[in-house]
């Protein structure tokens, strides 16, 4: 019984370190990645659709997105999605065929907007964890007349050694994403 609260929450909670990390890689950097636009979403049809499915995503330069649609009556919604991203501040053309995408050069100030937003994400993504870890607390709390206090007592430890371990993975992410933004 305890292991399995143990084995949900620590499913839980790397399943919570990996969606940081994904949030963290949709923030850009100085060179362009087709990962920025994960999580833009196309009006299509009447139906929000992420951009992946709809259009392939290329990279030719070092500050360039190529967006190719798979259909091409979508040209305009993904062109108007992507202006209207907050947090990309790029002017995207559309020549009939793709939408290109070219990133500015990031200034000081903007970098330290994005360090600011990465840092958010990450105490966001820390929230998360303890409230995964409050609910695996709660759970064995609820187990406290079927198992003895010492079990109890040492699979809380477990559970914040666990819930330590995974802030300090996040914590590693975010580091690695601060000195990838403040790199020039």
């Amino acid at each position: 019984m305890i292991a399995d609260v143990m084995t949900d929450a620590a499913g839980r909670m790397d399943r919570a370190v990996e969606a940081a990390k994904e949030d963290f890689a949709t923030v850009r950097t100085g060179r362009a990645n087709p990962q920025l636009f994960q999580k833009i979403s196309v009006e299509y049809y009447g139906t929000p659709t992420p951009l992946a499915q709809l259009a392939s995503l290329n990279n030719p330069e070092a500050r360039t997105i190529i967006v190719t649609p798979y259909d091409k009556s979508a040209l305009k919604a993904i062109e108007q999605a992507i202006r209207d991203t907050p947090n990309l501040g790029v002017n995207p053309t559309n020549d009939g065929n793709i939408v290109r995408v070219t990133l500015p050069e990031l200034t000081e100030e903007r970098r330290k907007e994005y360090v600011k937003l990465v840092r958010n994400k990450g105490e966001d993504a820390k929230v998360h964890l303890r409230g995964i870890r409050r609910k695996a607390k709660d759970d064995l709390d609820a187990l406290k007349s079927e198992v003895g206090e010492d079990e109890l007592s040492r699979a809380e430890k477990e559970l914040d050694a666990l819930t330590r371990a995974h802030v300090d993975l996040i914590d590693d992410a975010l580091k690695r994403k601060e000195a990838e933004l403040l790199e020039v």
